[in-house]
This record gives C-alpha cells, sequence and structure tokens, in this order.
C-alpha cells in the first residue's frame, strides 16, 4: 500500500459523493491507495454514503467515530492509515482527475519527505474564483529540493493547508493536529516542515477547494466569533513557543503579524466596545512591533498603523465598518 487519502466527513451528504468519485477517477490501481472516510458524528446521510462506498469499493474504509472535529477526523486517519504517504482532501473539496499517481511517483522517486501541490478556490457552482490574490506572489512553487525550514521561510507564503501536501506517513505520527481549536492547518504545518528534510513543490493544479456558505471561517454567531478570536490569541502563543529555538524566525514572525491583524480587525468590526481584554492580552504577549514580513502594501499600512497604535487601529476600523 502505497498511499492512504484521509477524507474528514461532517454533514457533507451534497459534497461527499463528488468528493469520492474524484478520488476514484485517479490514475491508480486500487491496491497502490486507500481511501479512508472517517465520518465525525454526522447527524444527516454521509455516515450512510460512506459505508455504501466501502461497501462497493474494497480499497475504501469507513470508520465511524464521535464528533471530535476535523482535527481529531484527521488524528483518526493518520493513526490508521497503512499507506507510506499521506494526503488529506476535505469532504467538499475534489481532485482533478488522473494526479495522484504523478504526486507519488515524484515522492518515491526524489526521496521527498513533504510535497506540495497547486490548488484553485471555487463557488458553490464550481466556478473558479481568486480572492486571496494579493498573497500570491509570496508562494514559490520552484521545483527545486530543500529543507524544511527553508521552505517555511522562502516558499511557503501564509497558505498553510493540509490538503494541500502529500507526507510520508511515519512523518505524521509524530505531528499530529491539535484538537478543539480552528486554524488548526496553521498551528500543525510549521510543525510539519520543521521536522522535513526533503520538502519540493509541483504547480501542478490538483486540488479544487469549494469555499461555501456556512463553512466554520464564514460563520456568523457571537459565540463562534469569540472561538475564533481565542483561537488566534491560542495561535500567537503556539507560534511564538514554535519559533523559540528556531534560527530564521521570519516567517513565524510574519504569520504572528497577519494573526493579530486579523483579530484586531474582527474585535474593531465585532466587539469594538468589550474588545479592551484582547487588546491587553495582546500587549502581555510582547507581539509588538509587528512584522511586515511576506506582508502585502495593503497589510503593511496595517502593520505600521498596530505598531503605532493598536488602539487607534481599532477605532479607525470600527468606524468605517
Amino acid at each position: 500500500m502505497n498511499l492512504s487519502v484521509v477524507v474528514p466527513i461532517y454533514n457533507v451528504e451534497n459534497y461527499l459523493r463528488k468528493c469520492v468519485d474524484s478520488l476514484l477517477n485517479q490514475d491508480l490501481e486500487r491496491s497502490d491507495y486507500e481511501i479512508i472516510l472517517v465520518d465525525d458524528g454526522s447527524t444527516d446521510g454521509s455516515g450512510a454514503i460512506a459505508d455504501e462506498y466501502a461497501a462497493a469499493f474494497g480499497h475504501i474504509r469507513a470508520i465511524h467515530q464521535a464528533n471530535a472535529g476535523l482535527s481529531g477526523a484527521r488524528n483518526t486517519g493518520i493513526r490508521v492509515a497503512r499507506g507510506e504517504y499521506v494526503q488529506f482532501v476535505d469532504s467538499d473539496d475534489y481532485l482533478e482527475p488522473n494526479v495522484l499517481g504523478a504526486l507519488l511517483k515524484k515522492m518515491e522517486s526524489e526521496r521527498l519527505d513533504v510535497l506540495r501541490f497547486n490548488y484553485q478556490n471555487v463557488d458553490e457552482r464550481y466556478r473558479v474564483f481568486e480572492p486571496y490574490k494579493e498573497h500570491k506572489p509570496f508562494v514559490d512553487y520552484r521545483d527545486s529540493v530543500t529543507d524544511g525550514a527553508r521552505f517555511l521561510a522562502e516558499r511557503l507564503g501564509f497558505g498553510c493547508y493540509a490538503w494541500q501536501f502529500m507526507m510520508r506517513t511515519d512523518m505524521l505520527r509524530g505531528c499530529l493536529f491539535t484538537e478543539g481549536i480552528y486554524f488548526e492547518d496553521t498551528d500543525w504545518t510549521p510543525r510539519l516542515l520543521a521536522g522535513a528534510r526533503r520538502v519540493t513543490s509541483v504547480d501542478t493544479l490538483v486540488y479544487n477547494y469549494l469555499m461555501r456558505r456556512g463553512s466554520i471561517t464564514q460563520s456568523v454567531s457571537d459565540r463562534k466569533k469569540r472561538k475564533l478570536l481565542d483561537d488566534k490569541l491560542f495561535l500567537v502563543d503556539a507560534l511564538a513557543k514554535q519559533m523559540a529555538d528556531k534560527a530564521d524566525k521570519r516567517w513565524y514572525q510574519g504569520m504572528v503579524a497577519a494573526t493579530v491583524v486579523s483579530l484586531l480587525g474582527m474585535v474593531a468590526a465585532d466587539f469594538y466596545e468589550s474588545g479592551g481584554g484582547y487588546l491587553a492580552q495582546l500587549k502581555r504577549k510582547r507581539v509588538y512591533p509587528l512584522s511586515s514580513f511576506h506582508a502585502s502594501k495593503r497589510v503593511r499600512r496595517k502593520i505600521w498603523l498596530i505598531n503605532l497604535s493598536p488602539a487607534l487601529f481599532c477605532w479607525l476600523a470600527h468606524v468605517r465598518v
């Protein structure tokens, strides 16, 4: 068994068939890969669909568990994976046809620990669109092997997406996802790369990321917004801890800055009157001055203002809402 494709599933009955069908439409023999469908306590028909595919295809396994979140479902997949390599595919997304064979061949022939590939965003009608153009100049898809630390600093950009990598399974055993948080990919990706000796990219369109209404980061409830803010604070701490012993801290400092800019923007828009506690916590964490590493011109202006006065930044952002 060469490859395990792990698909975490939660209430995606309208999207799951397209996802799994795309995994079946690949240039690999069934004996070369397995598809692990991890039903994370779905309350719709997703679990039954997973069982249907598992009954029809011998290389598909359906696992059902109590809801543990995206991180918990991925961790389950890692623990039971039988392949030498692992790839994650979220259950509302899908792959291009016949792309896994070339990725797997490259992993094997170049003895890679991690391989990053390209993706595109699609809407609910599966139309391609690009909402993050300003961040793309910092992403480098050159095909030359380097170590994980250099790849992180010079070629990753800030796109921390677990589904954008193929990885050696034995590396993942000691690099599980932190459960119970949002932004788990941003906490996990630098930990993965820190342990990688041979990393590269291919500028090949492999993955289609569905941006749909009702996803975690599109949530509008105050409770979830508070959770998002708290987890941004957790991420600031996690990145600070990770970079403490790193010689090259640029990427970590830049990601902390991007996280703080986003956090303060949320405070200004949604919790301006009660947001003083977040400003106080950031001050205690000594995150200032923020780094402008890999920041666009627009974000650099925000960073300059935040470094001058976080309170002034929040006030100006609030009155513009």
